[in-house]
């Protein structure tokens, strides 16, 4: 199994000790207190990973603001990476992609209502977030697992099914950021990327593998495709539409195998065309687009991702016929042995009753109220796990 999903460097493997010594260390440093981890009084659920690439991040912290900002007023704070702004930032209808990163800009086209900012200081991003808005319900932290400046109320750790982290190796033999141990500090482990047609006796080796805490609840998600979004003044295709068509895949994500596996048998021919991770396109780039498109045969069309579309938006030198025949597919998640549930009532539940509103209405009562934990910062957001 492991051999289909990750490939080790043997030779670099005593670079991968020296390197685990010293994430050891810090961790350490962090678990000892010689290291500060803030807690904040207001509910904060970080969503993140501990490998290099991708795990689908942004389309379970959109799974979290769908579920969430009907009900309570939200917030999302991400370091905005390979942005060109510095320090901290509030998205606005004129924010551009350059000024926040590609998936923060995402996530604003997708829900304008919402306050997206972006800090590589996570606690001064809070502190900003906060104290502009003292109505503010919950915080997702973007991509935030191995900040541990902040300590978040539910931490949710995501696992790519196609690179399990129980058959990794720490950077720079494997693409592990820290020791599998660092699994231990999630409230949530969530498979990502899953086959449709998972079978149960994978379920349970998986589970059995994964070796999490009884505290810790384990899920899994697969990837819903929405309907195709043309960029031109063009109607929207359904998958049920690509039949016929020769199909440009075109990506700048970490890992679109699952994506490349899943659309393959809804085209007459699909042919990927990928880049690394959130690459920003350059000249020759947009060359190599228009001359992959107009070697394909007719009728054909480009697809591409909503955060790739969003660097592609005001990218100059993509042909008309590209321009005419490009669509935007949307990404979203699924849970899998119907745990849908069973994950939104611990998520509501957690900001509901840990809601800065909910404090004060406790302190009221009970200057002590139980399940509480001070660290000099304010009070601390009751423990998912004691939920």
């Amino acid at each position: 199994m492991e051999g289909d999903f990750i490939k080790i460097n043997e030779w670099l493997l005593p670079l991968s000790w020296l390197y685990g010594l010293a994430v050891k260390l810090r961790n350490l440093l962090f678990d000892v207190g010689v290291l500060k981890s803030r807690n904040f009084d207001v509910p904060i659920i970080s969503v993140g990973n501990i490998t290099v690439g991708g795990t689908g991040k942004t389309p379970h912290v959109e799974y979290l603001i769908e579920l969430l900002h009907q009900k309570f007023r939200v917030a999302v704070l991400s370091r905005g990476y390979k942005r060109k702004s510095h320090g901290y930032l509030v998205a606005s209808a004129n924010t551009t992609v350059r000024d926040i990163g590609d998936e923060p800009f995402q996530m604003k086209q997708k829900f304008p209502d919402i306050t997206i900012a972006v800090d590589k200081n996570r606690c001064h991003g809070i502190d900003q977030l906060t104290s502009d808005d003292e109505k503010l319900d919950v915080i997702l932290l973007d991509d935030a697992f191995q900040h541990r400046y902040v300590k978040p109320g539910i931490n949710i750790l995501l696992v790519d099914y196609h690179r399990l982290i129980i058959y990794d190796r720490l950077l720079p033999a494997g693409r592990l950021r820290e020791p599998l141990s660092g699994k231990n500090r999630a409230d949530i482990v969530i498979v990502t990327k899953c086959p449709r047609d998972l079978k149960p006796m994978e379920y349970r080796v998986i589970t059995k593998a994964m070796n999490l805490y009884p505290y810790q609840k384990l899920f899994f998600t697969t990837i819903s495709y929405g309907e195709l979004r043309p960029m031109s003044p063009a109607r929207p295709l359904s998958l049920k539409d690509l039949k016929d068509l020769q199909a440009l895949l075109l990506t700048g994500i970490a890992s679109p195998k699952q994506m490349v596996h899943d659309l393959s048998p809804y085209v007459k021919r699909l042919h990927p065309l990928t880049f690394s991770d959130h690459h920003h396109f350059k000249r020759k780039d947009v060359e190599r687009i228009n001359r992959a498109f107009a070697a394909l045969p007719s009728p054909k069309l480009i697809i591409t991702t909503e955060k790739d579309a969003a660097r592609l938006n005001g990218v100059e030198g993509l042909s008309d016929d590209v321009r005419k025949h490009l669509y935007v597919m949307p990404i979203k998640i699924e849970f899998m042995q119907e745990q849908e549930d069973m994950f939104n009532e611990n998520i509501i539940g957690y900001v509901r009753k840990n809601s800065r509103n909910s404090i004060l209405v406790k302190g009221k009562n009970d200057h002590k109220p139980q399940n509480s934990h001070s660290t000099g910062n304010g009070p601390r957001t009751i423990s998912f796990r004691n939920n």
